[in-house]
């Protein structure tokens, strides 16, 4: 049974975050105030926490948290926002956790964002990220770990990869990903109804501002449509009351058949990217994330706690 908190957050989603995907003005509206406030800057807590450091790719800031020790792994954590608003403090309290309790490097690039860039500038940015950390780290030792729009990208990330000859990661987690957005599955319409969170005419919308013009059948916008064969073992976390859930179970499907293995938690009630929030569903979530990326190495620190430093539901993105 879903937790009362996650009750409280869903009423304060429906009554808020909702509206911002109920209309492509709605939609755009919501960008203009964005800007105004938003700082992709690491919080100060996570600051203090972490080794941080930034350089820049392409004129965009890449922050690196230097693993612990001698640890070789690393993840690259590409954050959601529906390719148009930019990673927030529940992002990087998480991120923060993960190189807390795994101890592996991880990499955030601030990726260029729509409306003002287009998905030519963004996959440039977080491809030019990947062959440099190819420089240094093996592929077999990393992560792609993305949320929402940020799991669509590791999955055509490491698709364009593929493409190109290049090295792939050993591992995806994927946490609530836009991974069709053609909109050809109708229960699409029956989940918007029941999701707290996102609407079809918003999430169109962001994806117009995004695409470049590209169809939103290829599959470089939704990589359901490729080659899913060359992704590495991946975890997908998804909840009954997310819009993107039908098309998640269908992606974990098709991915199983094209030979991926492939681990899906279902989580009943939860709406989209509940792990990033703070209550008892997102610390199950957490520690299945961190087992299943200590599976090859290493056991996770046993010391380490659960660490959520977030601010409250309403300033989630």
């Amino acid at each position: 049974m879903p937790s009362f908190k996650s009750h409280v957050i869903s009423f304060v989603l429906r009554h808020s975050r909702k509206q911002a995907f109920s209309s492509p003005e709605n939609l755009q509206r919501w960008i203009a105030s964005a800007r105004k406030t938003e700082d992709h800057q690491p919080p100060a807590l996570v600051r203090s926490r972490l080794d941080i450091t930034t350089r820049e790719v392409n004129g965009f800031p890449v922050y690196e948290i230097a693993p612990r020790g001698d640890e070789q792994r690393r993840i690259l954590y590409l954050h959601g926002g529906a390719y148009v608003f930019e990673i927030t403090p529940y992002h990087w309290h998480l991120i923060a956790e993960m190189a807390d309790r795994l101890g592996f490097g991880i990499t955030v690039p601030i990726y260029p964002i729509a409306p003002e860039h287009d998905f030519h500038d963004m996959f440039g940015m977080v491809g030019e990220v990947y062959r440099q950390m190819l420089d240094e780290t093996e592929a077999r030792d990393i992560t792609f770990m993305g949320d929402s729009a940020g799991g669509n990208m590791a999955v055509v990330l490491t698709m364009m990869a593929a493409e190109q000859a290049l090295p792939l990661p050993s591992r995806h987690v994927l946490i609530s990903p836009g991974l069709d957005m053609s909109l050809s599955n109708p229960k699409l319409f029956e989940a918007e109804r029941n999701d707290p969170w996102l609407g079809i005419p918003g999430g169109l919308e962001a994806i117009r501002m995004y695409s470049a013009g590209i169809d939103r059948s290829d599959w470089h916008i939704s990589p359901v449509y490729g080659d899913l064969s060359v992704l590495p073992k991946t975890l997908l976390l998804t909840g009954s009351r997310d819009l993107l859930t039908p098309d998640n179970l269908i992606f974990a499907e098709k991915a199983r058949a094209a030979g991926v293995e492939v681990d899906v938690i279902h989580e009943q009630g939860m709406f989209h990217v509940w792990p990033l929030i703070d209550m008892p569903e997102s610390r199950r979530a957490r520690q299945r994330i961190v087992a299943f990326l200590s599976e090859t190495g290493a056991p996770a620190r046993q010391g380490a706690r659960t660490r959520f430093e977030a601010p409250s539901a309403e300033a989630a993105e």
